[in-house]
């Protein structure tokens, strides 16, 4: 019996434990958010919060409403899979008010950002070394960015 007659630290130590639970249970109550885990590990009322947001894409459906003549030379080229505004940038204000014209896209810049030579590109991946093939001409000096295997002539 003697061995328990010191025992008032580890008393001590076990009220310590359960007041700092307490404590980060209270804090936590306080400072996660009450819709916190309704869908999943997220908070709800961020759906509200994100939907409230003004739109800044307009979609590619959008785009080919009023450029179907251009939407047609993509399909059969190989950007057929690379929706408008991975390149143009945003456009729900010109799709919204088409006297709003984007602004000229610098292909020399855009082109490079996906085909400049990379080892971690795919087998296969058209690639370029933008310094040597090009010496900073727009890319559309050369080829069609919408069809960009035919040239700017039109031949292959």
């Amino acid at each position: 019996m003697s061995n328990f007659r010191d025992t008032g630290h580890l008393f001590r130590f076990a009220g310590i434990f359960v007041a700092a639970i307490l404590i980060f249970l209270a804090i936590r109550g306080w400072l996660v958010p009450h819709t916190f885990g309704q869908y999943g590990h997220y908070r709800g009322a961020a759906l509200n919060e994100i939907a409230a947001k003004p739109v800044h894409f307009a979609g590619h459906q959008s785009c080919e409403t009023c450029h179907a003549d251009i939407a047609e030379k993509k399909s059969s080229g190989k950007h057929a899979s690379v929706h408008c505004e991975a390149c143009h940038g945003p456009l729900a204000a010109h799709a919204d008010d088409p006297s709003i014209q984007p602004a000229k896209i610098d292909t020399a810049v855009l082109c490079a950002q996906c085909h400049e030579t990379s080892a971690a590109k795919p087998k296969g991946f058209p690639e370029v070394e933008t310094a040597s093939h090009s010496n900073g001409v727009s890319c559309e000096t050369c080829h069609q960015p919408h069809s960009p295997a035919l040239e700017a002539g039109g031949a292959q």
